[in-house]
């Protein structure tokens, strides 16, 4: 494998300073590349829509963690989809959807098998969306196998963003992960074959990088497998031009039907997801707001929308497509977006003291608003909130509470689990039964409508204000 790149810093003269400013200056290149980018950006995501289109059937190697179904429309995860289309299919519906979600802002291909590995498919895709939608973003995701063949097409189709999944740099590791590629016609078992995916995986990245295509990594953590490992592939990458390193937890549900789940082998607890990714948060940004999602999902990360736009549906549609009208609705959502921004800068602390972190469980329906109610809440965003600031940390997905009776009690017991080391819970409406359940188990339900930042300041002081109570209470007695 060829050697990283060594430090620039080292070989050009540069001073410290030269290199902290060439770096801000970078950085602040790629946050507007990636302003309305919902996948790239944690920001973007409250506010902007994505799809995927599924054009791409096969793959060229095989993960123990995957396994690609069809006609599952109440799964989310990579790789399930409800049909494939033709790319004349897919350039249609996206002309649909980008009339009917004017915030729609990206279409990506990522499966459900490997987009490189159905060149044919997914470049006459794009094509035909580049020529009708020029205003709308293309990326895709990868395994790496076949990523330095065509990167100079990806560059030729202005194809901005490309993900790649990189679970380890060492083939030891690999050979537990993948038992075989399909290499030049041929299929090759073991580390044999992982030597090869890891070569390319690291000659495509280098590859985009000389490019100026911006590249996010994706990687599964495995406990027992990779997880302590992920801090080196996170050190690999960086030095290899990866902006963003997305750390994901292992699903491994059996019935599934993947290796890893057939054979018990676990996910990652919240905790030890955040634990991973805190360790390797510093030069590189983590991404901490990915879903996980289906590879026909539509709409906002974090809902799914993929059912309504069927091929039997889309197809029927006509296209109401309008540059104007989306430009006026992308208007209006960063004059929002300022907005927020302008009371976030007001929360946040100015020379104060270091004091205690919590953690907060948010319902939200996006616009980084505080604005569902408790019962029908998917998953909760998680925050950690001190004197200081408002940070977003993850998001935890959990059966929604209201279900006409049915398996509540039970459904209940699995939130509380799933937030167990929250202190609060921010919503816009709760029942007296759940609330007082969640205070049993040490976690206060807050009920209030505005932006997440807000909610979360006041529950904060709330909070604090009840704890400095009760010590002085203990400390009296």
């Amino acid at each position: 494998m060829t050697p990283p790149p060594s430090n620039p810093a080292k070989n050009c003269g540069c001073t410290q300073q030269n290199l902290g400013d060439t770096l801000a200056s970078r950085d602040e290149r790629i946050k507007e590349r990636i302003a309305k980018h919902p996948c790239y950006s944690e920001e973007a995501h409250h506010h902007y829509a994505r799809m995927h289109v599924a054009v791409a059937p096969a793959c060229n190697i095989q993960c123990n963690y995957c396994n690609r179904k069809y006609d599952c429309a109440n799964e989310s995860r990579p790789g399930v989809v409800s049909e494939t289309l033709t790319p004349e299919e897919a350039a249609h519906k996206v002309l649909v959807i980008a009339g009917k979600i004017p915030q729609m802002t990206v279409v990506g291909i990522a499966g459900p098998g490997d987009p490189l590995a159905n060149p044919k498919q997914t470049f006459e895709t794009f094509a035909r969306i580049a020529e009708k939608a020029p205003d709308i973003k293309l990326c895709l995701s990868t395994n790496g196998l076949n990523l330095p063949d065509y990167v100079d097409k990806i560059k030729e189709l202005n194809i901005d963003h490309v993900t790649i999944t990189i679970n380890t740099v060492d083939p030891e590791i690999g050979a537990r992960i993948y038992p075989w590629i399909r290499w030049q016609r041929k299929r090759i078992k073991g580390i044999e074959g992982v030597k090869i995916l890891l070569e390319r995986q690291q000659e495509g990245l280098q590859a985009l990088q000389e490019a100026d295509i911006l590249c996010k990594v994706n990687s599964v953590m495995i406990p027992g497998i990779n997880d302590q490992h992920l801090v080196e592939v996170n050190r690999v990458i960086r030095e290899r031009g990866a902006f963003l390193h997305n750390i994901m937890p292992l699903i491994s549900a059996p019935e599934h039907g993947t290796y890893f789940g057939l054979n018990g082998q676990r996910g990652p607890t919240p905790k030890e997801l955040k634990e991973l990714q805190d360790r390797c948060a510093g030069d590189m940004k983590m991404m901490r707001h990915c879903r996980q999602c289906r590879a026909d999902a539509v709409g906002l990360l974090g809902e799914d929308r993929s059912q309504e736009f069927t091929k039997e549906k889309f197809m029927t549609m006509q296209p109401e497509y309008d540059t104007e009208q989306r430009r006026l609705a992308h208007t209006r959502i960063e004059l929002r977006k300022m907005e927020l921004a302008e009371q976030k800068a007001k929360l946040q602390g100015k020379n104060v003291k270091p004091t205690p972190k919590i953690l907060v469980a948010v319902a939200s329906k996006g616009g980084g608003l505080v604005n569902q109610h408790f019962g029908h809440a998917k998953e909760f965003l998680i925050y950690e909130v001190d004197g200081n600031s408002v940070n977003f940390v993850g998001h935890r997905k959990i059966d929604h509470y209201c279900q006409s009776g049915y398996g509540e009690e039970a459904t209940l017991e699995n939130i509380i689990q799933t937030i167990s080391d929250c202190r609060g819970v921010l919503c816009s409406k709760i029942g007296s039964c759940p609330q007082e359940k969640l205070r049993k188990s040490g976690i206060e339900p807050f009920e209030d409508y505005d932006v997440i930042e807000t909610v979360a300041r006041k529950f904060y002081t709330q909070f604090m204000r009840t704890q400095m109570e009760v010590d002085h209470a203990l400390h009296s007695n």
